[in-house]
């Protein structure tokens, strides 16, 4: 009952979703109704200046109520619609102030025609509403005897405020409410107030001091007025030292120099009566006091922005929107998955009744009594949690697990002695018909719905049949191993499928490595959507060994260029950097860019481990050490969990690992270091751990069909123009520019050939040893080998191939080089 009453509230939830997205209107649809609202506003501005201009509120009163009557004329330039708006928004409205709805619903229109970003325009609608309801007030408080001019709502808006707080209190409300608009919305502050009245008053100083300062020309009748003009002349006067300066700024003026030919000879004696053009000194200048010769020059202060460029960038644009791109991108629908008719768990009472008096039975065999017992059904397991009798103890009851596992004739069999956080004993008993948990029910619920994690993924439903969901950011990498056919490939399917209906493909990259070449072919089709890859290649999904180490080599170059985008930036983690750069506090130009999660996958990593080892190993370390910060995320799988694969490095940096069904309790201990997987049923069975407690879960099922159907919808849609492309990574073996020329050889070149034909062996380490040399000159004595081929090229941890089988025909080799 309680499952079909949550199915009916999720369709409901469904239908509202859908309903809403059927009313997002298209490119066509939203130029239509821009023009629309374009011409209407137009409309009101005829119909309102008519009602003003015609006076329509004596004239057209009577017509308006008489509309249908064809025969009855009216004054407005809009006709009877015309005359009908405008009574019906400016004198029943809101006045005068009802202009600015022409104003609102222009804007309105050009926006929506021109696809401009519409969260200004929220913005400018509440503001300009503010604006119409304050105007209108305001007329209807002081033109009480026009009400055409505050309309009836801005009439009885006043009445209404006057009644309960009287004029003052009514005109000291209006006055705040202007207050908060200016402050608001016209950004006025008493900053700006006083700077503007500051350099009024140093006008007005500057002009007085200029007046006062300027002497009449004392200029003879030959010489022009204007014989020389100086733009600025200053004088400090030092009474102790008897000194003059004189202070001049670079202009252009003419001089007389006959006028200024030197004709005292003493200092002392110079008249500080100066001939100047009246003009007007800069602004800049200050003078204590008019009739004194000192003058003080100010510098003039810098500009303060009160507002920041950013958060002015973010007002006008809005914050920075990486799904831009692809802003027409529909997330795949639920429809996709498919339903499987299993109506839900099914409480079988007899079985219930049945587990329990055998549990019971069994611990009294061994004189332990029982003080409660309940029983919580999941979709595969049901755990039986126990209290036994004061003075019993624990390990005695563990001690039991096979007796108990017997009794009840059932696989699987899992005691959890105390549960963490419960003063009770566990036991976990399969049913004897498993539910089948759907992605579609998963997917579906609520909590992963509304999941405010950044990485969510929904692997399943927990023993207490609740949907089970985790953050991948938070784990933050997670380690998968389990037996052959134990649902593995399901899980990563689980986890992919999860992050897809949940992250624009602008947010998470993945990064897909397939050593069995089958398991992930399916996601080929989001390449251009979703995954990531090395330029130059064809195939963004990794199926050849020998590419992998380029591949992780390069995530590790991604992530120390990641790491130098977060320095340059202050910030700590790649969450903190996608939002200040969604802030615009971030350049472009300066080399930041939007930062998305990247996903690496490895569907098989014993096979990567066989066959590069070390060179495998080393790049997966760094990224597990380092890489939670900047956003790249592992996901590693293996069906060999044995300890040279699943070593202790890596195994430290996978805090969260799942266990799906083992063979054995060792096993167990090397994924969990717990034993308890090897009592798994299997089927998608799994536990789940991030360090602290181990948590059963039913991995949801998702079928090859299903996760078909969502690449198919995502690949239908509009992509870019490539994956998401990773550093160009040059490795040793393609990226060292071989020595062809003989007379730059090494010394040892031949000595080094005959150790490398002797032992059959191409190795550094080898030479290393022989001819007792550093690692770099080794290294170059490999690579002048190679090139003259006698040895193979780079074979990952393998060591080269000797092309030259025994000293005779490496002989003949030299001899076939000088001749």
């Amino acid at each position: 009952m309680a499952k079909s009453k949550k199915e009916t509230v999720d369709k409901k939830t469904e239908s509202k979703t859908a309903g809403i997205r059927s009313w997002k209107l298209n490119k066509p649809q939203r130029f239509v109704l821009g023009c629309l609202l374009v011409l209407f506003s137009i409309a009101l501005l005829v119909a309102f200046i008519s009602f003003y201009v015609n006076g329509q509120w004596q004239t057209d009163q009577s017509s308006v109520n008489s509309l249908g009557d064809r025969t009855e004329e009216v004054e407005n330039w809009l006709g009877k619609f015309g005359a009908y708006l405008a009574d019906l928004i400016v004198y029943r409205g809101f006045g005068l102030a009802s202009f600015i709805f022409v104003r609102l619903f222009f804007l309105t229109g050009l926006f929506l025609a021109l696809e401009l970003s519409t969260k200004k325009l929220k913005n400018t609608w509440f503001w300009d509403i503010f604006a119409i309801i304050i105007v209108s007030i305001l007329f209807g408080f002081f033109a009480t005897s026009a009400p055409e001019l505050g309309g009836t709502i801005g009439y009885e808006l006043n009445l209404f405020l006057q009644d309960y707080i009287g004029k003052t209190g009514t005109l000291l409300t209006l006055l705040f409410g202007l207050i908060v608009y200016l402050i608001f919305k016209i950004k006025v502050s008493p900053e700006k107030i006083q700077s503007y009245f500051d350099s009024t008053k140093k006008e007005f100083k500057s002009e007085l001091n200029s007046i006062k300062t300027v002497q009449p020309a004392q200029q003879s009748q030959e010489e022009p007025e204007s014989a020389y003009n100086l733009e600025e002349f200053a004088i400090e006067e030092d009474p102790e030292l008897d000194n003059i300066h004189l202070k001049t700024v670079d202009t252009q003026f003419e001089l007389n120099k006959e006028a200024l030919k030197p004709t005292i000879s003493h200092s002392s004696e110079i008249e500080l009566n100066p001939i100047l053009k009246p003009i007007q000194p800069p602004p800049t200048q200050i003078t204590a006091t008019p009739d004194e010769a000192f003058v003080i020059e100010k510098a003039e202060e810098e500009d303060i922005i009160e507002e920041n460029l950013a958060s002015r960038l973010v007002a006008d644009f809005g914050l920075f929107d990486p799904t831009l791109d692809l802003s027409n991108y529909k997330f795949p629908t639920i429809d996709l998955l498919k339903e499987y008719s299993t109506g839900g768990i099914t409480i079988n009472q007899e079985e219930l009744e049945e587990n329990k008096n055998r549990i019971v039975d069994t611990l009294r065999n061994y004189k332990i009594e029982i003080a409660q017992i309940k029983a919580t059904v999941g979709p595969s397991v049901t755990l039986y949690e126990i209290v036994p009798e004061a003075g019993i103890r624990i390990s005695k009851i563990k001690s039991l697990e096979d007796d108990i596992a017997l009794s009840l004739s059932a696989l699987g069999i899992r005691i959890i002695a105390p549960i963490p956080g419960k003063g009770t004993i566990g036991i976990e008993v399969p049913n004897k018909n498993p539910t089948m948990v759907s992605m579609k029910s998963v997917i579906g619920a609520a909590k992963f719905q509304e999941a405010e994690m950044e990485l969510p993924i929904a692997l399943g439903k927990t023993i207490s049949n609740e949907t089970f969901v985790v953050d991948l950011a938070k784990m933050p990498h997670l380690l998968m191993a389990g037996a052959t056919g134990q649902g593995k490939s399901v899980g990563l399917n689980a986890v992919l499928t999860s992050l897809l209906y949940k992250k624009h493909p602008a947010e998470v990259k993945f990064v897909l490595v397939d050593p069995k070449k089958v398991e992930l072919t399916l996601f080929n089709k989001i390449e251009r959507h979703y995954l990531a890859k090395l330029p130059d290649t064809e195939d963004a999904i990794i199926t050849d060994n020998a590419k992998v180490v380029n591949t992780l080599n390069s995530l590790c170059t991604e992530m120390d260029n990641r790491y130098s985008l977060l320095k340059d930036a202050m910030v700590r983690n790649i969450k903190e950097y996608n939002e200040k750069f969604k802030s615009r506090k971030l350049n472009p130009e300066a080399g930041h860019r939007f930062l998305p999660y990247i996903v690496l996958v490895v569907d098989e990593f014993a096979d990567l481990i066989m066959t590069a080892g070390k060179e495998v190993e080393v790049p997966i370390a760094r990224l597990a050490q380092l890489a939670r910060a900047i956003g790249i995320h592992l996901i590693i799988a293996t069906q060999r969990p044995s300890v040279n694969v699943i070593t202790g490095l890596i195994k430290a940096n996978f805090p969260a690992r799942i266990a799906f069904r083992v063979t054995s309790k060792i096993d167990s201990r090397t994924i969990l270091d717990t034993q308890g997987a090897d009592q798994l049923i299997g089927r998608g069975d799994l536990l789940y751990t991030n360090g602290n407690d181990v948590i059963r879960v039913q991995c949801a099922f998702i079928d090859t069909p299903e996760v078909e159907k969502i690449t198919d919808f995502i690949g239908s849609q509009k992509a870019y123009a490539t994956a998401y492309l990773l550093p160009e990574f040059v490795g040793e073996e393609n990226g060292i520019n071989l020595d062809v020329d003989i007379s730059e050889r090494d010394a040892l070149f031949r000595e080094a050939a005959e150790i490398i034909v002797n032992a059959q062996q191409g190795s550094a380490s080898l030479l290393q040893r022989k001819l007792k040399l550093g690692y770099n000159r080794a290294g170059r004595l490999i690579d002048q080998l190679e090139a003259a081929g006698i040895v193979g090229p780079f074979e990952g941890s393998k060591a080269r191939s000797v092309n030259i089988s025994d000293l005779s025909a490496l002989d003949q080799f030299f001899n076939n080089e000088q001749n």
